[in-house]
C-alpha cells in the first residue's frame, strides 16, 4: 500500500500569489496546541501566534508584559499543531525596540527555536532597518501599523489610527518603508476602511486587516474573540463565528453535577479485575500489614505455585486500560 504525499506547509510565496489571484487571506491567532490544530484543520492558511496571548491566556492586562520564551513556549506548541498553515510568531515588547542587531537576535531565536515559518514586528518607518536585516539573513517577516499594541501607552490607548491627513500619510509612508525593506505582509489594525484600502492600492504585498474593513488582502482575528471563548471581551470589530466559551462553562457545570449526585462516573467509565488477582491483593495487604515484607512473601508464595496463574489474572485489567 503506497503511503499518502505529506501535505506541503503554506509559503510567503503562496501567501502572495493569493493577494495577486485576488483570494482573500485567512489568519487566526492559536496559542497552543489544540488551538493550532483545529485552526489547522479548519483549512486556515495563516496562523499568527501573537503576543496577545498575554491577554488572552495569561491573564495581562496588556501585551507588554510578554517575554521572548513566552513566545518560544507558545509557539513551539503551535508549530506542533499546524501541519499545513504557515506559521507567524509575535516579537514581544523589549525583543527587538533597542535596535536591528536585538531584532535580529531574537528573530533567529524565535526561528531555530519554534520551528515557525516567519516573525511579526511592529512598527513601519522606525522598523524598517530591523526588518531589512533580518530578511537579508532569510528571515521572512511580517510587518504591523496602524494600532500597534506594545505602543498603546503611546498611543494613549486603543483608538483608530490614521483619521488625521498627518496621520494617514504617515501611515502609507509606513507601509511603504515595510514594503521596500522586504517584508511580506503588513498588518494594518483599527485603521478606517478608506485608508486600508489606499495603503492596500499602494503597496505590492499583501495587506491584513483587523478592525481595518473589507478592501485589504485578507482578514486577522484572535481566537478567543471569534469563537466567544472570553465572553466577557467583545471587540468591535470581531463577529462571534461560535458560542465555544458558553458551551465550555455548560460542559463544566454538567460534569460538577453528576459528580455532586453520583451520576458520575457509573459502572460504564470504571475498570474492574480478576476476582483471583483481587483476593490476592487482599492476602497481600492485610489490615494489621506495617510494611511490604509480607505482601512479598505471599506474592512468591502465589507465583510458585504448581497452578499460578497471576500473570493471567492481572492481564485483563490492562487490556481494558489498553483499550
Amino acid at each position: 500500500m503506497s503511503k499518502q504525499p505529506a501535505t506541503r506547509a503554506i509559503t510567503i510565496l503562496d501567501i502572495q500569489r493569493m493577494k495577486e489571484s485576488g483570494r482573500p487571506i485567512t489568519m487566526v491567532t492559536a496559542y497552543d496546541y489544540p488551538s493550532a490544530k483545529a485552526t489547522d484543520e479548519a483549512g486556515i492558511p495563516l496562523i499568527l501566534v501573537g503576543d496577545s496571548l498575554g491577554m488572552t491566556v495569561l491573564g495581562y492586562d496588556s501585551t507588554l508584559p510578554v517575554t521572548l520564551d513566552d513566545m518560544i513556549h507558545h509557539g513551539k506548541a503551535v508549530v506542533r499543531g499546524a501541519k499545513r498553515a504557515h506559521v507567524v510568531v509575535d516579537l514581544p515588547f523589549g525583543s527587538y525596540q533597542s535596535g536591528w542587531k536585538q531584532a535580529l537576535a531574537s528573530g533567529i531565536r524565535l526561528m531555530k527555536e519554534t520551528g515557525c515559518g516567519s516573525v511579526k514586528l511592529e512598527g513601519g518607518q522606525r522598523s524598517a532597518e530591523a526588518v531589512a536585516r533580518m530578511v537579508e539573513a532569510g528571515i521572512p517577516v511580517m510587518g504591523h501599523i496602524g494600532l500597534t499594541p506594545q505602543s498603546v501607552n503611546a498611543l494613549g490607548g486603543w483608538k483608530v489610527q490614521g483619521r488625521t491627513p498627518r496621520e494617514a500619510v504617515r501611515l502609507i509612508a509606513d507601509a511603504k518603508a515595510l514594503e521596500e525593506a522586504g517584508a511580506y505582509a503588513i498588518v494594518l489594525e483599527l485603521v478606517p476602511t478608506a485608508l486600508a484600502h489606499m495603503i492596500t492600492q499602494r503597496v505590492s504585498i499583501p495587506t491584513i486587516g483587523i478592525g481595518s474593513g473589507p478592501f485589504t488582502s485578507g482578514q486577522v482575528q484572535v481566537f478567543h474573540d471569534i469563537l466567544s471563548i472570553q465572553q466577557d471581551r467583545v471587540m468591535k470589530h470581531a463577529r462571534q463565528f461560535a458560542d465555544v466559551g458558553g458551551t465550555m462553562v455548560d460542559g463544566l457545570r454538567a460534569y460538577r453535577e453528576a459528580v455532586e449526585d453520583g451520576s458520575f462516573p457509573t459502572a460504564a467509565e470504571s475498570f474492574y479485575m480478576d476476582e483471583r488477582a483481587l483476593e490476592l491483593i487482599r492476602r497481600m495487604t492485610p489490615s494489621d500489614a506495617d510494611d511490604m515484607t509480607h505482601a512479598e512473601r505471599v506474592l512468591r508464595e502465589a507465583n510458585e505455585a504448581p497452578d499460578a496463574r497471576v500473570e493471567e489474572s492481572l492481564a485483563p485489567v490492562e487490556q481494558q486500560i489498553a483499550d
